[in-house]
């Protein structure tokens, strides 16, 4: 039973998800953790430091249902020594010829290390299929609503139209940058441990670097040359993407979350007939999944803190850092994948209003036409000069727009042919900017793998 509001059966599905959960849960990462053993002992066999026999036998009985863990609990307490708990339940299970060949020259993280690389695979694979399920939905939505007018908005006010599928095209973008990151940064996170005492392999001297060759080999990891023991960049890293990926997904959600407000409706998010929206407001249509994407970037950017923070240890071990990342990388991981999840609910439903943004348009009216205006007078009068005009003549509150134009013309300025030319919404180049990022990121998908091998 966990003590924790959020590991509680009632929501638990609000900060995590069964397939990541299924990383970190107990018997799971005990698992990881004897696989690690297994592999170490297969490299060790292989250079003949310890018995091949011993490591069949490890490999055979390395499985962690048959692990006593109330003695790893109880062995981990007396001992004070965060290892010693398994090794000692695992050696239970093993045949006796076999006992004093687990965990030979290791350190605690040298196996601890090593699994946060397995987890950073196997979430980084979580990341890559659904920030690809992401993107393809929004581009398939930029590519549908290219076209779509909308009020441009900036400081939370109307600016000048836009197109909905320029919006979603910046979304997709920066989705795209994600995956490159990912894919970048593979090779520099997906590396093993193995240091020994203070990371100069001293017990296996001299084929050390040969037997950690092999122990990464084993695993499917890269060796990383040299030993990384209080070097916390790969973790910090990672920790720093998963924080920008929430963000993005934040950033998406909190423009849902203001496009739904009633006053302004362009967008809703998904919902189902047994939704309740507010017990006491029954009319009410809360965006709940959009608001808890910004909840969740917010505690993946405090976790991811504390993986940047144990980059600054000391000397060649330090447990200050690498033992606040147990706490902090899985909840960044978890808080992640249902980032992820929700994202991916959100916007394959995304429910667009298109009436709605082409009515806020003309609620504005010309209004919006300001820049038109502004790049219409420049080249009648200069830069500078129009700027002043425009701001003298069109006063904050005080004036609309089409009184700037009577304005300009009984001034000998601009012309009735103006007024007509400068009231067309204009959004620039914004089907060209979404044709861009959506053919990039075909191409992209073109020639990388569905998987994130």
């Amino acid at each position: 039973m966990g003590t924790r509001l959020s590991d509680s059966e009632q929501y638990a599905h609000l900060w995590g998800t069964p397939e990541l959960a299924g990383i970190f849960e107990e018997r799971a990462r005990l698992q990881s953790w004897l696989d690690i053993l297994t592999a170490l002992a297969a490299a060790q066999a292989r250079l003949g430091i310890v018995p091949a026999e011993a490591a069949a036998q490890i490999a055979t009985h390395a499985r962690a249902e048959q692990l006593d863990l109330d003695l790893i609990a109880d062995e981990t307490r007396r001992t004070s020594h965060s290892m010693l708990g398994l090794i000692s339940a695992f050696q239970q299970v093993l045949p006796e010829d076999a006992r004093e060949h687990v965990y030979v020259g290791a350190t605690v993280q040298d196996i601890t290390d090593t699994w946060f690389a397995l987890v950073m695979r196997d979430v980084g694979a979580v990341m890559w299929r659904d920030l690809r399920a992401i993107e393809d939905t929004l581009l398939a939505t930029a590519v549908e609503h290219r076209d779509t007018l909308m009020a441009g908005r900036t400081h939370a006010q109307p600016g000048s139209p836009i197109t909905f599928g320029f919006k979603v095209a910046s979304w997709a973008d920066e989705v795209r940058r994600h995956l490159q990151r990912l894919s970048e940064g593979r090779s520099r996170w997906l590396v093993g441990q193995l240091g020994g005492a203070v990371g100069t392999l001293g017990f296996f001297a001299p084929r050390g670097v040969e037997l950690r060759t092999e122990f990464c080999a084993e695993l499917g990891l890269c060796d990383p040359s040299v030993s990384w023991l209080t070097s916390r960049d790969r973790i910090a890293e990672f920790g720093g993407l998963m924080a920008m990926v929430c963000g993005t997904l934040a950033r998406i959600g909190n423009e849902v979350y203001e496009l739904q407000r009633p006053e302004i409706g362009e967008l809703r998010e998904p919902t189902t007939a047994g939704t309740v929206g507010s017990i006491t407001m029954p009319h009410k249509r809360n965006p709940e999944g959009s608001e808890h994407l910004d909840t969740l970037a917010r505690l993946a950017r405090a976790n991811a803190q504390v993986l940047t923070e144990g980059m600054v240890v000391g000397h060649e071990r330090d447990g200050r850092g690498w033992k606040a990342e147990w706490v902090a990388l899985p909840e960044v991981c978890l808080l992640t994948g249902v980032a992820l999840e929700l994202a991916r609910r959100l916007l394959s439903g995304l429910v667009v209003d298109v009436e709605t943004m082409r009515t806020n348009l003309s609620r504005h009216g010309d209004q919006l036409a300001s820049e038109q205006i502004l790049a219409g007078l420049t080249r009648k009068l200069g830069k500078h000069a129009a700027q002043r005009l425009m701001h003298d003549v069109l006063a904050p509150g005080t004036r609309d727009v089409h009184e700037v134009y009577d304005a300009l013309v009984a001034d000998g300025v601009a012309t009735e042919q103006d007024r007509e030319a400068w009231t067309t919404w204009e959004v620039g180049d914004a089907g060209r900017m979404v044709d861009e990022v959506v053919a990039r990121a075909r191409h992209s998908r073109s020639v990388e793998s569905d998987a994130w091998t």
